[in-house]
């Protein structure tokens, strides 16, 4: 499946687009890649993010996977993508740090092409959580400093809290230095995308990145992270790991991950057809209507 392609291997090597999975799991970690980039950043980067009539079609393929997608994604708001399985969502996530590069248009940061930035500089700015989680041969406190060496104790635990993994970390031998296998074998599926979500949020980033990051836990979980992630978005407190004005983008099987995102955007075939809150698109989207009672009660939704 091409669209969940860049998530499947695992290594902390991050080679220049277009790239393999490796890439997404070095920049959940807080990699750099560098040849063939540019050799200087124009400007800071803050988080907003805009989508500008793009396309992208995979080498060789007869048809583009996406087609016209023009968005902006503000700092300060969470933004969540939806749509059905193949219909070009991971693709699209996957753009903003350059595992591919857009056929036609472009994708800009601050109003700046993301093709004029360094590789580093642009990932280096964006916290990236793939749909697989990759931990490394260590401890719980080096999977989390991978991505910001000097991160205190307490800079760890507060991610831990934000991403539901402080209840299971302090249980473990060792707490922050218990050992974690490569892979992280030694965690269920759960525990292992909790510490990637910790890890990215250790970082601080401008921009924040989930590409189904969420499908691993269960529903109280989930529900619990994503109010947490809400509090530390909108938290101007000096302490917050999530900084006050970044921008939040999340990729979503389920529904109920994103009902309560300030903009969903409803992707069909590549294209979209539909923008706007929850109330919005089920008044007048009929593609996100049939996601939402495909998996919801109407009590749920009403």
């Amino acid at each position: 499946d091409p669209e969940t392609a860049p998530a499947t291997l695992a290594a902390p090597v991050a080679p220049v687009a277009p790239a393999t999975s490796t890439a997404s799991d070095a920049a959940s970690a807080g990699s750099s890649a560098g040849a063939g980039s540019p050799a200087s950043t124009p400007a800071p980067i803050r988080g907003h993010v805009e989508f500008r009539n793009v396309e992208f079609a995979y080498p060789g393929a007869e048809a583009p996977v996406l087609k016209g997608i023009s968005f902006a994604a503000q700092p300060g708001e969470i933004t969540a993508i939806v749509g059905s399985t193949g219909c070009g969502k991971s693709t699209l996530i996957n753009l903003i740090p350059r595992f591919y590069d857009v056929t036609n248009g472009s994708v800009l940061v601050d109003g700046v092409d993301i093709r004029e930035l360094t590789q580093q500089d642009l990932r280096d700015k964006v916290g990236f959580v793939p749909q697989k989680a990759f931990l490394f041969s260590g401890t719980v406190a080096s999977n989390l400093r991978y991505g910001k060496s000097d991160a205190t104790d307490d800079e760890l635990w507060h991610a831990l809290e934000v991403a539901q993994a402080a209840d299971f970390v302090s249980e473990m031998p060792g707490q922050l230095e218990a050992v974690v296998s490569q892979g992280g074998t030694n965690l269920s599926g759960g525990q292992r995308q909790r510490l990637a979500i910790a890890r990215a949020l250790v970082r601080k980033p401008e921009i924040c990145v989930f590409d189904d990051s969420f499908s691993a836990l269960d529903f109280t979980t989930d529900a619990r992270l994503r109010a947490a992630l809400g509090d530390e978005l909108r938290s101007a407190g000096a302490e917050a790991n999530v900084d006050a004005s970044a921008t939040v983008l999340i990729v979503a099987q389920r529904v109920s991950t994103i009902m309560n995102a300030d903009r969903i955007i409803v992707l069909d075939r590549g294209m979209i057809v539909g923008m706007g809150t929850h109330k919005e698109l089920m008044e007048r989207c009929a593609v996100y209507r049939e996601i939402v009672f495909s998996q919801l009660a109407e009590e749920e939704v009403a």
